[in-house]
């Protein structure tokens, strides 16, 4: 007889389409919320005035008020941010754990943050230091740190899920310590500052030229994880069941391991390393809902850019400074995990 509750979270604990609704549901309240959050209060009437405004197309931002300003030019952009890079970097540690069929793999474990960080951290202290560049580079360096984990992986070929973890700490330290030589040679007074608040992580100095920079490649990188979504449960399989149903595993490996280095390449380039949200929100979510990609991704995303959204508010409202949003994701996200593990023991995925 076989025993029922061998496996407990492998079932959807929660209906999918009424939690993915609900998250939505709550993501839209929080949304509107965040936009009074803060040490300059913003009231509900200047809010709502904002968006009938913006319906009607009646809008100059030459006659807006003081409260309004603060939500057009600060925190909308913000909080668009927020939701973006939350979703994306809870999507890309979503995309690596079903690829390696790992739960431990997330972009920071395997070192394509570390790689990322930086590159970026390099496009800051090179002369012509653009925007433009900033990017390329952390994405440059982010690809090459996740192959070449997976290289050392593959060389090594004894027990590829230890190993490959094992070959993403290699690479994340590597990555660390040529950060810290970039930290060395870098100008004392106005580049070392700016790098070291930078990867601590903060959506401080979003604008809508960021917004409107990132807002194609997430949602592109969106698009293309809900479509895949179904081979990736193949992809899951192992690469022998997925070319018996007709899918070239390295093709797609190739194409989702790209994208999810590219998104986390764009998003540690605006607001630095924020650690965690990939690796923690992707078991929440295979707790609700199980390991099926066709409902785990969307609510991952929806999940993603909740936290996110949540921890930036607490950032900048829990003292009279504002806090780096990656500090609020790191001390509450090791505990969360710590739970998750223990909960989720013998479930079939850890």
């Amino acid at each position: 007889m076989k025993d029922k509750h061998r496996y407990p979270r492998n079932r959807p604990a929660f209906s999918p389409r009424r939690l993915i609704l609900g998250l939505a549901l709550i993501l839209a309240v929080l949304f509107v919320v965040s936009l009074s959050v803060g040490r300059f209060h913003v009231e509900g009437g200047q809010l709502r005035l904002l968006f009938v405004r913006l319906l009607s197309g009646d809008f100059n931002t030459g006659s807006l008020d003081a409260d309004t300003m603060v939500v057009w030019w600060i925190r909308l952009p913000r909080c668009l941010m927020a939701i973006m890079v939350g979703v994306s970097l809870a999507l890309s540690g979503a995309v690596y754990q079903g690829l390696f069929r790992n739960p431990l793999v997330s972009p920071d474990i395997l070192g394509v943050s570390a790689g990322c960080t930086f590159g970026a951290a390099l496009g800051l202290v090179l002369p012509g230091h653009s925007f433009i560049q900033v990017h390329l580079l952390s994405f440059i360096f982010g690809l090459l740190a996740v192959y070449t984990a997976l290289g050392i992986a593959r060389l090594v070929a004894v027990r590829p899920v230890i190993v490959l973890v094992l070959s993403g700490m290699v690479v994340l330290s590597f990555f660390n310590a040529l950060l810290m030589v970039v930290k060395y040679f870098s100008d004392p007074l106005e580049e070392l500052p700016t790098i070291v608040f930078w990867i601590m992580g903060s959506l401080t100095r979003v604008t809508w030229m960021d917004v409107m920079v990132t807002a194609p490649f997430c949602l592109a990188v969106l698009v293309l994880f809900l479509s895949l979504r179904f081979r990736l449960n193949i992809l899951s399989l192992g690469d022998l069941q997925a070319r018996a149903h007709g899918v070239d595993p390295a093709f797609f490996r190739f194409i989702l391991i790209s994208a999810s280095s590219l998104i986390v390449a764009v998003t540690v380039s605006v607001c630095g390393q924020i650690a965690w949200i990939g690796l923690v929100v992707p078991h929440i979510a295979r707790t609700l809902v199980g390991p099926d990609h066709k409902h785990m991704l969307p609510v991952t995303a929806l999940l993603g850019g909740i936290v996110l959204l949540g921890a930036d508010d607490v950032a900048r409202s829990l003292t009279t400074g504002e806090i780096p949003v990656g500090i609020i994701t790191a001390l509450t996200g090791a505990p969360v995990f710590a739970y998750l593990l223990f909960r989720n023991r013998g479930s079939g995925w850890l």
